[in-house]
């Protein structure tokens, strides 16, 4: 089953039921840069234009959509979270004070950076979180840190993950034919994944031009 839904996500998550969901698995939108100094070093332009976010439809914060998460997670899900250094300790406080408990910080190295002043970065946070009580992942030998080649040739979306990362925490934290669901599905990569898994998959996109790329790619089209 794959169901695919164009629309805000607080309102379609709303028709969601209660427990029914097996895992989240969401980058969502959030502040990619900080005030202050805008130097030549600094990306510019599009950040510039969104108030520091990405995307044009960023008008929504963690505490709005948590709490509607937590309520379609079945009881002994896992969460995961992606954020920035800038975003991690709000997205942190905000999984815990929507009723998640914490397991850990789990780190994404890529095969690229991006320019800083304070060190270049090459990695991402992803904040692994549970639903009730702790539940293992499936190969406990998995690292905090792990690599994953970033999508470099024919990206279609800025932010866009590669389904080998999406694949490695559906396994994880997922059987087969569990819902998996991703109320922020951008270009579509967690919807690829389960799909490839043999997981149920439910995803949510607010811009009309990103869900039709989604939709392509979950189909097989692109």
């Amino acid at each position: 089953m794959i169901s695919l839904m164009q629309g805000d996500c607080l309102k379609l998550m709303a028709t969601i039921p209660d427990n029914s969901v097996d895992m989240v698995l969401t980058d969502p939108p959030y502040r990619v840069i900080s005030g202050g100094n805008k130097s030549a070093r600094r990306p510019m332009g599009m950040l510039s234009a969104n108030d520091g976010k990405i995307f044009k439809h960023n008008n929504i914060e963690f505490s709005d959509y948590l709490p509607e998460i937590y309520r379609v997670m079945a009881v002994r899900s896992h969460l995961y979270l992606m954020v920035n250094l800038l975003n991690l300790e709000t997205a942190m406080s905000c999984v815990r004070d929507a009723g998640f408990k914490i397991h850990n910080l789990l780190v994404w190295q890529k095969n690229n950076v991006t320019p800083n002043r304070w060190y270049m970065k090459n990695i991402e946070y992803v904040i692994f979180a549970r639903k009730g009580k702790a539940k293992s992942i499936l190969n406990p030998s998995s690292k905090t840190c792990h690599s994953f080649d970033n999508v470099s040739l024919g990206r279609v979306h800025p932010t866009q993950k590669p389904v080998d990362l999406m694949q490695h925490y559906i396994k994880n934290s997922s059987e087969i034919g569990d819902v998996v669901l991703d109320p922020f599905m951008g270009s579509g990569s967690t919807g690829v994944a389960a799909k490839n898994l043999n997981r149920k998959f439910i995803g949510i996109e607010l811009d009309e031009e990103y869900f039709e790329i989604a939709k392509d790619r979950i189909d097989g089209r692109s």
